[in-house]
């Protein structure tokens, strides 16, 4: 596609249900609005049940609100056990909330806060929600990650709740490159079905209350640079709309801003690190997931 893709190239939703995960603000508000916007049942997956109400009353269309912690497993069991007696079918999850640079922290099972609610608390939504996607025909996980995967990141295996030491830089970029091998190791799960698709994006450099932890000595220049580098929540969503939406998109790709270092633009397929690439550490994070979660996914 030469032109760029933006908001009007969503196809029609209607007769389509969509989970979306921090959905009262942000990136994830954006995405909710624009799907339900062409037709799409919306579900707004929120940690505060009165802001995500709020956030539905803000949006034209059909839009329910479903409580959801991601930093505790109790309640991703509950909002899932709600989401599958509510949903026969679900035809899109978009694992978009997300924490990004918080102090040391534990998540209500002991889990290190980013990776717990980045990753892990993902990772099992998707498992307990994965069967009413299989029969859908064009159904689609889409997990955001983000650039941060590529910076000082690594799976520490050996430490993977930081308990050792603590750097809430290198700890947000583990939690967004499992994101990423976590979708690339869902698609090749998902190949022998034929129906459902397991896709990334990120939203470049997005004005949102993600970055609100920012350390200290960086908040300076973040603040004078934003205006300049930053893009508004409702362009930093189109790559996962697209990954969402768009008839072309395939399993195992990955979306992000077009402009050069994907810090804004349109959507277009980008590429992520080498070590998101790394198969044998792809299946031993999901074995490890498996293992922290206690959820077992039926492909």
């Amino acid at each position: 596609m030469s032109e760029n893709w933006t908001e009007r190239h969503i196809p029609d939703q209607h007769g389509r249900v969509a989970i979306v995960t921090g959905a009262n603000t942000g990136l994830g508000f954006e995405t909710a609005r624009m799907l339900a916007a062409r037709g799409a049942a919306v579900v707004l997956a929120v940690r505060d049940i009165e802001k995500g109400k709020q956030a539905a009353a803000r949006i034209t269309g059909d839009v329910t609100v479903q409580a959801l912690d991601l930093t505790s497993l109790d309640s991703v069991r509950s909002a899932a056990d709600d989401l599958r007696a509510a949903h026969p079918r679900i035809d899109l999850l978009i694992n978009n909330a997300g924490v990004m640079y918080t102090p040391k922290q534990t998540t209500a099972d002991g889990f290190e806060l980013q990776f717990g609610t980045n990753h892990l608390g993902h990772f099992a939504l998707t498992g307990l929600l994965l069967d009413r996607l299989l029969p859908v025909p064009g159904s689609r996980v889409v997990t955001v990650s983000s650039t941060g995967h590529r910076i000082r990141a690594a799976l520490h295996f050996d430490d993977l709740q930081w308990e050792r030491s603590y750097s809430r830089v290198a700890a947000y970029g583990q939690s967004k490159l499992a994101n990423l091998m976590f979708t690339y190791e869902l698609q090749r799960r998902l190949e022998a079905h034929g129906t459902t698709a397991a896709v990334a994006a990120h939203p470049g450099v997005s004005n949102t209350e993600l970055a609100r932890n920012t350390p200290a000595a960086l908040r300076v220049p973040v603040t004078w640079l934003a205006p300049l580098l930053t893009q508004k929540a409702e362009m930093g969503a189109l790559p996962t709309l697209r990954a969402a939406t768009d008839p072309a998109v395939r399993g195992g790709q990955y979306y992000g801003p077009g402009n050069r270092g994907e810090i804004r633009g349109y959507p277009k397929q980008v590429s992520s690190s080498a070590d998101s690439h790394d198969q044998a550490a792809q299946r031993r994070l999901w074995t490890v997931s498996e293992e922290l979660t206690g959820v077992t996914f039926p492909v």
